[in-house]
């Protein structure tokens, strides 16, 4: 690798070094050395760093077709060598899932504490993503006209404030919501730490079940929302509610709030909000939410639960980091990667904050491809620093301001501004 910068790089992936200082602010390198059980001078937290890198840029397909070496990338990884496809399957396949869990909670809690959370709502959605797998398992469909397919499945939790993830649980087609839930409920937990009635979790119709608001109401510190089922005898319920049980809130719109007990329930009854759409009888439409908590009912139904769909806009514009192909079904490697995807969108989440328009509302394969693979540079070692210059790059005053002198900038932040899986080498910038 010394060879390497002393004799200089030159490429189109030197855009890839500006994640280095994000990082370092991150503690990126205590986190893989810890998930990866390795100090420092060994390979694997490198062939980790690797990983994170990869799916920054988005990348996809086979390690040794795809150009990313003599470009400059294995070096940001502190490698000479762009890692194999066998390397890290092997890799990820000697961690096990609760070792990315616990990798998981110790991101999330390091942005807890960043105030990447406001922590005060939650939103939990499954991802589903087709498999081509060749092994037996259960199939999955969109709706009851659709042919069912294999499909693997993801769950993540967002905050819909800051429309930021905490986590995510991974598994076979085979599980179900409730139980992926149940799983996803504990890793928050030991993220957030809430307080008792201090987080609303914004869940959708897969998520209503008793067993699941059993758990949540006996176990947890959450409260839970979820829509119910638009069926008839649901409509035919909420047509009985006398109109004077009714509040109207503004013209068309008027909500009630009862105690409601679930069937197969053993806990407390829970809450259930109902809303009524239309001025006149005749035109009457009405949909009904349940609570585990008593809150304010217009507050849950226009304000909290529209904020639910901010993790299909967070799927639309992330997915590309690595939540959009099924590959392997062995847990341990899928777990692995997909936890390595989170870190690198914690990590481009600091960059698009610290660089702002146009690069805050970027996708992350339109920032991959303009900003990490789009500008032009090389790289170079200067004494005990390594200096990576741009040519013609866009926005430049911005990326100066907050780029170049980067080892007093760091100082200043109390950050030690030596790179530890560059061996010590410090990092600047030039701007041409």
């Amino acid at each position: 690798m010394r060879q390497l910068l002393a004799d200089k790089v030159s490429g189109n992936l030197v855009g890839l070094w500006l994640l280095i200082p994000e990082h370092l602010r991150l503690g990126t390198w205590d986190l893989l050395c810890g998930w990866s059980g390795q100090p420092g001078e060994r390979a694997e937290p490198r062939l980790a760093l690797q990983l994170i890198h990869e799916a920054a840029l988005c990348t996809t397909g086979v390690r040794q077709q795809r150009v990313l070496s003599q470009r400059g990338f294995e070096l940001a990884n502190g490698l000479p060598f762009v890692a194999s496809d066998v390397a890290m399957h092997c890799l990820l396949g000697d961690h096990t899932v609760a070792e990315a869990q616990r990798l998981q909670v110790a991101l999330g809690q390091i942005r807890r504490a960043s105030g990447d959370y406001a922590g005060k709502l939650l939103a939990i959605d499954p991802h589903r993503t087709r498999s081509y797998s060749k092994r037996q398992m259960r199939r999955w469909r969109d709706d009851h006209r659709s042919r069912p397919f294999k499909v693997a499945q993801t769950f993540f939790v967002l905050d819909a404030d800051t429309e930021q993830p905490v986590c995510f649980t991974t598994a076979t087609s085979a599980r179900t919501a409730t139980t992926a839930a149940i799983e996803w409920w504990g890793l928050a937990a030991e993220i957030l730490t809430p307080q008792p009635d201090e987080t609303l979790v914004l869940a959708d119709l897969e998520h209503l079940s008793a067993e699941l608001f059993d758990h949540v109401q006996l176990r947890t510190p959450f409260d839970l929302l979820t829509p119910m089922k638009n069926e008839r005898p649901v409509q035919k319920q909420l047509r009985a509610v006398p109109p004077e049980q009714f509040t109207r809130r503004w013209a068309g719109f008027a909500t009630t709030k009862r105690p409601y007990k679930m069937a197969r329930s053993v806990a407390d009854p829970i809450f259930q909000f109902v809303q009524r759409t239309g001025e006149r009888p005749d035109e009457y439409r009405f949909g009904a939410f349940l609570s585990t908590t008593d809150r304010d009912e217009v507050e849950a139904l226009t304000l909290d639960y529209p904020k639910r769909w901010h993790v299909e806009e967070f799927f639309n514009a992330h997915q590309a980091l690595g939540w959009n192909r099924a590959g392997t079904l062995n847990l341990n490697i899928r777990y692995g990667q997909m936890t390595m995807a989170l870190i690198a969108q914690a990590v481009l989440y600091r960059i698009r904050r610290r660089l702002g328009e146009p690069y805050s509302g970027w996708d992350a394969a339109h920032l991959a491809k303009s900003l990490l693979a789009g500008l032009e540079g090389d790289v170079r070692v200067c004494d005990d620093t390594i200096v990576v210059t741009y040519y013609n790059a866009p926005h430049v005053d911005r990326l100066r301001e907050q780029y170049e002198g980067l080892p007093d900038r760091l100082c200043a932040e109390h950050i030690d501004p030596h790179i530890p899986w560059l061996y010590g080498f410090r990092l600047d910038f030039r701007f041409r």
